[in-house]
Order: structure tokens, then sequence, then C-alpha cells
């Protein structure tokens, strides 16, 4: 078990932990959220000791093991992979190491071999004869092939790179792990396999994650950090998600008679406890929600963007035509080729590809910043495309930057009053003095949350959105994945957020190098077929 005890963490005036107290137990998992800033992160430091604490503790089980996901994905880069995994348990690598140092040394003593001879037991015995083969498992499980487990971490891509620490703090079975956005640069497959290992792992994880579908797939409860304290509540994201909506709701109508409040939350409660199947744990997570005290749900202080597309003209017959498009990058590898679809008025298209190079070059034919190499796309008349870029920093240049914010969103809006600016500004979560900051200061999410207001100014009913969720908090992700869904529009999207991939798309479209795969399946359904497995090799393959 991992206790918190009496903990206060206070950066200057700012608090951001007071006197918390909480209790992790092995064989559940524990999702950290918070609005950015809480301090999700540095609790997780705290936890894992890198940072001490004003006042109070964490406190670890004796002879219990913690493993933390590095974040540092250059910190090895003249290390052979394999032995990178092994790191992870730092005892038994250490004494691995020891026991070969003692057999490569010609003048080692009697003592010395006493020495190999009890560290070879001790080795033996915490599991260190199988540890190049459960390095090489967890590697190959994770889409490492074999050839480049013996390579040096500088040989591999960023990707590679971050799977490779994955494997590392999985390796050796600790009994604390702690995972700092675990799905970042993974693939669907990884994240597919990770969530099964974790639902499945037996002892203590504690994991931050803006990823919905990961938390509700392997969470067994959620810490939310609010109001200076951390709070474990019993389920997964969605669950505390809509419970905390239901308790906001309640708290609003005052005239509400307390019989009435919990036999709502109880029926909710029933009702979610009947859909826990969706989860990876659902029979532990079914029984913990019938136990579930009414009282520990409560209202939540987070604040949501108001995010709503709202078209100026409904999409006629024609939507959109593309017709044999193709596009190399500026190496003259071959990007995507044979591309053809028509959209019709309901389609709601995720755009998908195993190279992220190709879809950002997609995008951008589309959006007619780039001419296709051979091909073309003919948009109906009655479509008002907006676009809305992976990398922004475009509309964020030197030149602008001197700009506050009602001074650049006023660009983009034909109401140039300054109180309209502030009011859609608001809606956003810029309030007050904040809405006169210049927006050379901005951080990367709330740079996003501009650029979608810039796209809400322009009433389109068409969106191209390439990786909308990028730097964005759950709050927003949420309020956007709601937006998409009440769209009246079409729109083609990309995105690595599963939930919101999930429940927009009505059509999922694979783009690469030797052609396209069209299909009708919902996104989770598209990813476990075995037809579009068996499709998707010859996309791949580079067409002459």
């Amino acid at each position: 078990m991992l206790s918190v005890n009496d903990l206060t963490v206070q950066f200057g005036k700012r608090v951001l932990f007071n006197e918390v107290n909480l209790n992790f137990v092995r064989g559940n998992c524990y999702g950290i959220i918070g609005a950015n800033g809480a301090g999700k992160s540095t609790f997780l430091k705290v936890l894992s000791g890198e940072l001490v604490p004003n006042r109070g503790n964490a406190s670890m089980e004796p002879g219990n093991r913690m493993a933390v996901l590095s974040q540092n994905h250059f910190g090895y880069e003249d290390k052979v992979v394999l032995e990178v995994v092994k790191m992870g348990h730092e005892e038994l690598y250490a004494m691995e190491q020891e026991k070969n140092a003692i057999y490569m040394n010609p003048e080692a003593t009697d003592a010395d071999g006493m020495r190999a001879a009890e560290l070879e037991n001790t080795y033996g015995e915490m599991g260190g004869w199988t540890a190049d083969s459960d390095s090489a498992e967890l590697l190959s499980n994770m889409g490492i092939a074999e050839d480049l487990h013996y390579k040096e971490m500088g040989e591999l891509t960023g990707p590679e790179k971050v799977k490779v620490l994955l494997a590392q703090a999985l390796f050796g079975n600790p009994d604390i792990l702690l995972l700092d956005e675990p799905t970042n640069d993974l693939d669907a497959p990884t994240v597919h396999w990770l969530a099964d290992f974790l639902a499945s792992f037996p002892n203590t994880v504690i994991v931050v994650s803006h990823d919905r579908y990961f938390l509700d797939m392997v969470c067994t409860h959620i810490v939310d950090i609010d109001r200076q304290q951390a709070t474990i509540y019993t389920g997964n994201y969605s669950f505390w998600y809509q419970s905390s909506q239901l308790a906001t709701q309640q708290a609003q109508n005052k005239n509400k008679k307390m019989e009435t409040k919990r036999a709502e939350m109880m029926e909710f409660i029933q009702r979610f406890s009947a859909n826990a199947s969706k989860s990876k744990q659902a029979t532990s997570r079914k029984k913990a929600l019938e136990k579930l005290n009414l009282e520990e749900i409560k209202p939540s202080s987070r604040r949501y963007p108001f995010i709503a597309f709202q078209p100026e003209r409904e999409p006629g017959d024609q939507i959109l035509k593309v017709t044999n498009l193709s596009k190399k990058s500026i190496d003259g590898s071959l990007l995507f080729s044979g591309i053809n679809f028509t959209m019709n008025s309901p389609d709601k298209i995720a755009l998908v590809s195993m190279d992220s190079a190709a879809l950002t070059a997609f995008y951008e034919v589309l959006a007619g910043i780039t001419e296709p190499d051979s091909g073309s796309l003919e948009w109906g008349q009655t479509i008002t495309p907006q676009y809305l870029p992976n990398e922004n920093n475009d509309y964020f240049t030197e030149q602008v930057g001197q700009l506050d914010l009602v001074e650049w969103l006023r660009q983009y809006s034909q109401n140039k009053d300054e109180q309209f600016i502030r009011g859609f500004l608001g809606r956003m979560l810029f309030g007050g003095e904040e809405v006169h900051k210049n927006v050379s200061v901005l951080s990367g999410g709330e740079k996003v949350r501009c650029m979608m207001s810039k796209a809400m100014l322009n009433h389109p009913n068409f969106l191209l959105l390439d990786e909308p969720t990028n730097h964005l908090d759950l709050e927003s992700i949420t309020a956007l994945n709601n937006a998409l869904k009440d769209f009246k529009g079409n729109l083609i999207m990309s995105s690595h957020d599963h939930e919101l991939t999930n429940t927009v798309a009505n059509r999922i479209i694979e783009i690469g190098p030797g052609g396209m795969i069209d299909s009708l399946l919902t996104y989770e359904d598209f990813l476990e077929s075995a037809e579009v497995e068996t499709k998707r090799e010859g996309i791949y393959e580079m067409a002459v």
C-alpha cells in the first residue's frame, strides 16, 4: 500500500495541496484528474520521491518496489534497448552488472567468487534468469520488432523510444506503478494492449492521462485534484464525470427534496453499474459501484468551455468529391495515393493513417494550402469549410505576438465590438483581465481554444480537424466531443482521442501510399476487424 499523510505542497503563495490524506490499495488502478495547473504531475513527483513536499509525506509499504515511467526520451541514447528495459528493475539490474563484472575480472579472488555465488542465488530467486526473455516479450507486445532489441536507443524513432520506456516501467511487475501520460505517441493497437495489461495487473497503478477511453478501460478509481485537495472516487472517468454533473445539477436545484436527490443518484448508479461492461474491469467495478456511498459524490468546481459550431447555412446535396488524390513528401517518398471518395450529407469521417505526415499533407490539400501531385477535389457550392491545423504557429507569429486576445480574435470576427469579443472569449474561459494578455505568452491549450473561437466565429458547415485535442485538458476535450456530436454539418477529423473518434465518426477512412480503406464500422470495430487488418497490409505497400 502507498499512503499520503498530511501532504502540503506550496510554491510561493500558491498552494497546490493542503493537508491531503489518501491510501492507494493493491489491485486498484487510480486515474489522477484535475484542471491544467492543478498539480497532477507534481502529485506524481511527490509520490515517487522526486519532489519533497512542504509538509507531510508519501510512504510506501516496506519491501515494495515502485516503478515510474520516464519522461526523458533521450536519457539512454547510447544504451542497448533490451538493457534499457531491464534497468526498470534497479536492484535486479545492479545485481546482474555486479556478478558479470566479477566473471569478467581475470584477477577475481575467492571472496569475489563467493560473492558472485550469493548474487547468482538471489538473482535467480528474483526472476533474473528470465529477465532477457521477459524484456523481449514486453517489447514485442508493444510492436518493437526483434531486430531493434539489440540496437542503441539513439537509433530508434520517437514513438519507439516511448514504447521502450513504457516497457522499462512495466518490467518485473513492480508493486506500485506510476504512469504520467503513458498513451502519448502510442498507436491504437499498443494503447489497447496496455489497457488489457493494466486491467489484469495485480498491483497498484496510479496514472495521469488525458485519454478518456484509456481511463475508462483501466481505472477502478478516480483521484480528483480540486480545491487544494485530492479525493478518491469509486469508478472510472465517465462515471466520475456523469455523477459530478448530476451532483452539480442537484446542487443548483435547492428546492428539490433530499429524498428525490438520493433516488436520482441511486438510479444513475444502478444504470451505470449495469453498463459497466464497457470496462476491462467490469465485474469488480460493478460490485464497487453497488457499494458506493452516495455522500461520496460531490459537485466539481471544473469549468468547461462553451464550444458550439453553428453553421450559417445548411449543406446542400453535393458536399465533397475526392478523385485519385496522391501526394509525395519533400524528400520524394509517397505519402498517399489512389484516394477516391464522395461525402454524403450525414458523413462525419475519421481520417486515420500510420503516418501522421500523410494526414497533415491530406488536410493541407483539402484546405487548399498545397496542391496534390495528382487527382482533384470538388467542394459543393454551399460548403464553407474551416480548417484547424495540427500546428497553429502560423497564426501566432512574432508579427501578431504583441496583440492581446481581444485584438487577435477581432481579426476574424465580422462583429468588431469589444464587448462581443470579450463575451465570446469568456465562454472559452478567458475572463477578466486575462483577455488583455499578449498572445505570445499563451500556452498550447490556450492557443487551441483561440483557434476554436476563430472557427466558431466563421460559422462553418464543414470542419477539417487535424488532432484538435492536442494540448487540451479533459474539460476542453469533453466540451469539444459534445460539440462535434451536436454539429449539424460535415467533418473530417483525426484524433488520438479514442472516445472522440468512436462517438463522433460514422465513417472511417484510412490512407496510405498504396491506397485507402473506406469503412462504415465504428472506430472500435474498425480497430478490431480482421478484414480491415488484411486490407491494411496492402495500403502501406509503397506504390510505384
